[in-house]
C-alpha cells in the first residue's frame, strides 16, 4: 500500500466516521460507505494509485427504502469519480463531496416535482378584500433578511493533510463583516456533522471596511492553544483582507507538539492559494530559482 493511500484511508475515516473505508479482505480492495449511510461500494486500488484511479467494482450493499437506489448510487459515484480524478492526486474526498452535492441536487429536484401545485384561485386578489384592513402580505423571514445573511458561504477547501494520524483540512471564504464571518462558522458546523465532531475548528478573519478606514480582525483557537493567532498572523503576512479561514483538526491520538502549527498554517495557505487569494508576489516566491551556470 502506498503512503498516499494509507493517509487517505485515515483521512476519510477521520472525517466521515470510522468504518467508512475499510479493507475488503483482498489486497488493495476496500468497501466504501457513501455519505449518509447510503449504499456501500467495492473499490480496488492499483499499486500505482494515485497515478491511476481506483476501480469501482460494484455495489456491496444497497441503501434501503428506495428501489434501484444502489444502482443509481453506483452510476453517480462512477461519474463523479471520473470527473474529479487527476493523475497523481488522491481523489476520494473530492469524489465523496461531489457525490453528496450531486445527490442532494437530484433529490431536491425530485421533491420539487412531486409537490402538488396549489391553485392560484385559492388566494383571493387583494382588491376583493373589502373589510377595510390592510391586506398586504407580510414579508417572509427569508425575503426580509439581507442577501448576505441568507446566501451560502462560497467555501474553497484545501487538500486534506494527514500527519501522525491527525487529519487537517481548511475552508476559506470571502466575508464583508464580522457578523457574517461568525455566521459562516455557525452554518458550517450546523450543516455538516463531520465538522461538528472535529476535535478543533480554529478560525481567523480580517475585514476592511468599505472606506478602508475601519478594519476588523479576530481569531478563535477552539481549544488548540495559540492556533487562531498563528492563522491570523499568516493572513497578516499574506496581506489578506475580507476573507476568513476555518481549519478543522481530527486528533489521531499522537501529539504533534509545535509542528502542529506548521501543519495548520500549511492547509490554510493551500486553501488561500486554491481560492486565488494569494498575491502574485507570493506566487513568485514559490517558484524555484534557476541556478546559475
Amino acid at each position: 500500500m502506498s503512503e498516499e493511500l494509507r493517509d487517505e484511508v485515515e483521512a476519510i475515516n477521520s472525517i466521515y466516521g470510522d468504518d467508512t473505508l475499510v479493507p475488503a479482505g483482498e489486497p488493495l480492495a476496500y468497501i466504501l460507505t457513501l455519505p449518509g449511510k447510503r449504499s456501500s461500494l467495492r473499490l480496488c486500488f492499483s499499486e500505482a494509485y494515485p497515478s491511476e484511479p481506483p476501480a469501482v467494482l460494484g455495489t456491496h450493499h444497497s441503501s434501503g427504502g428506495r428501489k434501484g437506489a444502489g444502482a443509481r448510487d453506483l452510476v453517480l459515484f462512477r461519474d463523479v469519480l471520473g470527473s474529479v480524478f487527476v493523475p497523481g492526486a488522491v481523489c476520494l474526498f473530492d469524489a465523496l463531496e461531489d457525490f453528496a452535492r450531486r445527490l442532494e441536487e437530484e433529490e431536491g429536484h425530485d421533491e420539487t416535482e412531486a409537490q402538488p401545485q396549489v391553485p392560484t384561485a385559492a388566494q383571493p386578489p387583494r382588491h376583493e378584500q373589502d373589510d377595510g384592513q390592510n391586506t398586504a402580505e407580510e414579508p417572509s423571514s427569508q425575503t426580509d433578511m439581507p442577501a448576505s445573511d441568507t446566501s451560502p458561504p462560497q467555501w474553497t477547501l484545501s487538500e486534506i493533510l494527514v500527519d501522525t494520524k491527525s487529519t487537517f483540512i481548511a475552508h476559506v471564504a470571502p466575508v464583508t463583516s464580522p457578523a457574517q464571518a461568525r455566521q459562516y462558522v455557525q452554518q458550517l458546523l450546523a450543516s455538516d456533522r463531520r465538522f461538528r465532531t472535529a476535535t478543533h475548528n480554529m478560525t481567523a478573519w480580517r475585514i476592511r471596511g468599505a472606506d478602508g478606514l475601519v478594519t476588523y480582525q479576530d481569531c478563535d483557537d477552539d481549544g488548540e492553544t495559540a492556533a487562531g493567532s498563528r492563522l491570523l498572523h499568516l493572513m497578516q503576512l499574506m496581506d489578506l483582507w475580507d476573507v476568513m479561514v476555518v481549519v478543522s483538526r481530527w486528533y489521531g491520538g499522537v501529539k504533534l507538539g509545535p509542528r502542529r502549527f506548521a501543519v495548520i498554517n500549511a492547509v490554510a495557505r493551500d486553501a488561500f492559494v486554491r481560492a486565488g487569494m494569494v498575491h502574485d508576489k507570493d506566487k513568485d516566491k514559490e517558484k524555484p530559482k534557476k541556478k546559475g551556470r
